[in-house]
């Protein structure tokens, strides 16, 4: 008897489709978990970035060390004289008063992420931020970054200082993250 089977290379087909649909899914899903993984860090890399530089320069400004504190969210307005040696642009010199308010200014267009602009949308910074500065007579400065995550988190516990748990505290109740620093400048 000689019968030959029919349709069965077309059965192992499907399941070889099936197959591979599950594990393509998987391979779509860790991209985009590590997407979101690659942001994050880069919020955080950001955060770190912009507390180092507002530190270094209230040390290069340490005679206006208590007027850094603050709370800054892009509200600033351009300070009269720009304080920064940048390519093109004439050289003002400042005194340690408009120093500071050069600093500020700077501080708060890097939070807005005014460093990438694209189609007209500053989007170098990070989102939704808050920058804060707490600066004591001792030298102590506090510098808090808080910015909105992509995933719910817990909120601050109750080991961080208080001036960290508060900064940025009603922006981003449920996705805040927050990078702080805290040194003494003398």
């Amino acid at each position: 008897m000689n019968t030959k089977e029919k349709g069965l290379s077309l059965i192992e087909v499907l399941v070889a489709l099936v197959i591979l649909t599950v594990g393509l899914i998987g391979v779509f899903n860790l991209h985009v978990i590590s997407k979101r993984g690659s942001f994050e860090s880069f919020q955080q890399t950001q955060a770190a970035y912009l507390a180092n530089d507002i530190i270094s320069r209230i040390k290069l400004n340490r005679s206006q060390l208590t007027s850094y504190a603050g709370t800054y969210s892009g509200t600033l307005s351009i300070p009269g004289k720009r304080c920064d040696v940048s390519v093109g642009q004439p050289i003002d010199t400042c005194n340690t008063f408009e120093t500071r308010l050069w600093d500020l200014y700077q501080l708060d267009q890097q939070v807005l992420g005014y460093s990438e602009v694209l189609d007209g949308k500053k989007v170098g910074g990070l989102d939704n931020a808050t920058a804060c500065i707490e600066a004591k007579d001792s030298g102590e400065v506090t510098v808090v970054l808080s910015w909105r995550g992509m995933n719910k988190v817990n909120k601050a516990g109750p080991l961080q200082p208080v001036f960290v748990r508060g900064c940025g505290e009603s922006k981003n109740k449920n996705q805040r993250r927050f990078y702080f620093i805290n040194t003494v400048i003398l």
